[in-house]
């Protein structure tokens, strides 16, 4: 096993009122652990020193949940892409590196406390539109609607989103349009979301600005950053659904 010391730069806040700073740590770490067990290292030091541990937000630890969400040196999950921070791990840095660790940082995230901020928001935009609605009853057959492959493809593509919101604070306008987009685009591409397709488009759309998202800033880093390599085709397609929509809605 070996071994690696490293300096932590640890954004503290105790909460969204409080303004909040950074506090340099030391931590030996080995280079097989995740990034988290290698904060669950440093938390243990914490604790042993009866000191405040660093709240950071966690649960599967399998890259599926979108939970781990911190920003790593700048850039949203870490250095590595298509991985999520809690399929990190510190192999990817050297013994003696400072490694800087802040929270998602975008109006429609506010934070929590330490690395952890509410991303409830991306839940009501999924309640504002994100569902198809479904007669009760015994289900479906899986093949009695035929789905052309292609369009399949695209739609399970969407629907690789996991919700984290590394495309938000990749953004310099802090917006969710790849998130909103993916979740359009995963129902809207299929035959069972077609019936509510604009209402979806449009209520979806109207709860991200609600929420303080910014614009689209055409940069791409949304795309460069998710860790589950969502294409920015589905704004494009979620640019050209609203517009249809609205263009369909003035009849």
């Amino acid at each position: 096993m070996n071994d690696m010391k490293l300096q932590l730069k640890i954004w503290r806040q105790r909460s969204a009122e409080e303004k909040g700073h950074f506090e340099t740590y030391s931590v030996q770490a080995s280079e097989h652990m995740s990034f988290l067990e290698m904060l669950d290292v440093l938390n243990e030091q914490l604790i042993g020193k009866k000191e405040e541990p660093v709240v950071f937000e966690h649960d599967c630890r399998e890259g599926i949940c979108g939970a781990c969400s911190m920003v790593i040196n700048g850039q949203p999950h870490g250095p590595n892409g298509g991985t999520t921070t809690c399929q990190l791990h510190m192999r990817s840095f050297k013994s003696g590196d400072t490694i800087t660790i802040e929270p998602f940082r975008a109006v429609g995230f506010p934070v929590i406390k330490d690395l952890a901020v509410d991303r409830s928001a991306f839940d009501r935009i999924i309640q504002s539109g994100g569902y198809i609605s479904v007669n009760t009853g015994q289900a479906p057959d899986g093949n009695s609607i035929p789905i052309e492959k292609g369009e399949a493809s695209k739609a399970f593509d969407a629907a690789a989103c996991i919700g984290c919101g590394a495309c938000v604070a990749a953004c310099p306008n802090g917006s969710a349009m790849l998130f909103t987009s993916a979740k359009v685009s995963h129902l809207g591409l299929l035959p069972q979301g077609q019936v509510e397709h604009e209402a979806r488009v449009q209520n979806m759309v109207a709860q991200m600005d609600k929420e303080g998202f910014g614009m689209c800033s055409n940069t791409g880093a949304c795309e460069a950053e998710c860790p589950k390599d969502i294409s920015i085709e589905n704004i494009a397609r979620l640019n050209r659904n609203y517009m249809a929509s609205m263009f369909s809605s003035d009849k």
